[in-house]
């Protein structure tokens, strides 16, 4: 059984290094070696920038795939509408088990994530910079990447930069959580949709974008449009970087122009020659079968076509000994853990269907399997945040990727593999401080009296109001912060503070912080020529 990856796997690069330059020379880029390898950046203006993200035709890499331009261009053109000064945050939150990329390029690359990050933020007239990160590795490195560069939190500084540390959860990796959890919420998405372009970080407009995103515009404002466009496809230009693992010898980052076909960069990793099937976009992904992985290219359209994706970059092949369903039972069964636990999607869906897939395995029948299928049309598209999707399309693509497999299990009990856990999912037992604890703080208004020493304990959960009374979170209580929740009740002079199994209730939207002081039309016009 494969171990979990490290924060750092292997890296390896095909053709000339772009992201990953420098590498070969030290195990961490500090201010002084980046600038060695990549030299000084010049400040660009906002519709130059936009120009320069169009002409690279960047797109996000955090899996989306939005176009990077498009969004610099709405952030901009709402802060100017508005007169507030925008907020710009850096998604490193790579919760996956089976991605290593971005966690790679931070600890390793955080200057280039930085310069990218901070040419945006000149260009918009941003005065906040936030980064999020969910690991011990990624927080050391960029927190000592800001103080290299003298940059910190510190009121009254030009631009104010953290880094913002969350659990370590699939569901805190959304553009929501995180925004929510920068705000003083807890890392969970807030159950509405709200365009971060138009109100993100305290309300303000914020450009949020993965931290991949951020390191391939710092490289293509250095080297030029043109040289940009000379690496990889005509439509897709450039480099990415992938996560290999799964059912392969040498786990690895690796950067590799776009157009490769996919079956090198497999071989590169020691993948099986004839893989069964091959996971793409991790585990919000789809699963390609034998014949189209050798097929395709690494590229967002070539994997589209095949029934692939490119996500985040997480490519996994399987064996032809291994039972497809068995892993992917595993990974379901994972997804359901990840849940945030505040919609019935997410809180009894991902379970059920997770349920529904083991009964087909064991021998269920067809009944069994039209059962399923009907727990997973009936999750999708009706979550609080894509969670509950990206699961339901996980198990859709394994049902259809393994159709032979599937048969015999649902005429024959069995494919007569074994299930070898090649896929990576975290170590059985290791409880997360971000997990749900079941429980949510409930105030009984008939008792409170408004003295506020509950959101002295936990404000990330309980925050004052105008009045003077508490505002309680409803998207539960994280297992980090139920002993803080325990003070707080015992606390309660009123005893109108108490904490209780939670229900299947819609969220609470998450209190807004003040906006920042508007610095003008004229001044945020100036900052975008």
């Amino acid at each position: 059984m494969n171990a979990p990856l490290p924060d750092v796997p292997e890296v390896r690069v095909v053709g000339l290094p772009q992201l990953t330059s420098g590498f070969d020379l030290v195990e961490r880029l500090d201010l002084a070696m980046h600038l060695k390898v990549h030299g000084p950046l010049e400040p660009m203006g906002g519709e130059r920038l936009a120009q320069l993200a169009d002409d690279v035709i960047l797109r996000g890499r955090g899996g989306a795939g939005f176009p990077f331009a498009r969004k610099l261009r709405a952030v901009a053109d709402a802060a100017i509408k508005r007169g507030v000064r925008p907020v710009v945050v850096v998604n490193g939150s790579e919760d996956e088990p089976a991605c290593r990329k971005d966690t790679v390029l931070i600890n390793r690359a955080p200057h280039l994530i930085l310069d990218g990050a901070l040419l945006a933020a000149e260009a918009l007239g941003a005065r906040t910079l936030v980064v999020g990160v969910t690991r011990d590795s990624t927080e050391s490195s960029m927190a000592a990447a800001l103080a290299e560069r003298g940059l910190s939190n510190r009121r009254g500084a030009a631009l104010r930069a953290r880094v913002q540390r969350n659990p370590e959860r699939m569901v805190t990796g959304e553009a929501s959580a995180l925004i929510r959890s920068i705000d003083g919420g807890p890392a969970l998405p807030p159950g509405r949709r709200v365009r971060a372009a138009e109100s993100g970080v305290g309300g303000a407009p914020t450009l949020l974008s993965n931290a991949e995103t951020f390191a391939q515009l710092a490289v293509a404002a250095r080297i030029g449009p043109s040289r940009y466009r000379g690496t990889g496809l005509y439509d897709e230009p450039g480099t990415v970087l992938l996560t290999l693992s799964g059912a392969v010898s040498r786990p690895m980052v690796v950067e590799v122009p776009t157009g490769v076909p996919l079956r090198y960069v497999l071989q590169l990793a020691g993948a099986p020659p004839l893989p069964q099937g091959v996971l793409t976009g991790g585990y919000h992904g789809s699963w390609l079968n034998g014949v189209a992985a050798h097929d395709a290219v690494v590229s967002r359209a070539s994997l589209d076509a095949l029934g692939g994706a490119l996500g985040a970059g997480a490519i996994l092949p399987i064996g032809p000994e291994t039972c497809a369903l068995g892993e992917g039972l595993r990974v379901a069964q994972w997804l359901a853990d990840e849940s945030a636990g505040q919609c019935g999607p997410c809180r009894l869906g991902l379970p059920a269907a997770a349920s529904g897939l083991a009964d087909v395995l064991n021998g269920g029948g067809p009944a069994a399997l039209e059962a399923l299928r009907e727990i997973t049309r009936a999750v999708q598209g009706r979550g609080a945040c894509k969670h509950p999707d990206g699961s339901a399309r996980f198990i859709g693509s394994t049902l259809a990727a393994f159709k032979d497999d599937l048969a015999m299990h649902v005429l024959s009990g069995g494919c007569g593999r074994e299930i070898r856990g090649v896929l990576p999912l975290p170590m059985p037992g290791r409880t997360d401080p971000g997990t749900p604890s079941g429980e949510r703080l409930v105030v009984d208004w008939t008792l409170c009296q408004g003295h506020g020493l509950c959101a002295d304990v936990v404000p990330e959960l309980i925050t004052l109001g105008p009045d003077g009374f508490p505002s309680v979170s409803d998207a539960g209580v994280p297992l980090a912060l139920r002993g803080r929740a325990q003070r707080a009740v015992r606390r309660c002079p009123a005893l109108a503070l108490r904490l209780e199994r939670s229900t299947d209730r819609p969220a609470t939207p998450p209190q807004r912080a003040a906006l920042p002081s508007s610095p003008g039309r004229k001044a945020l016009e100036s900052g975008w020529s």
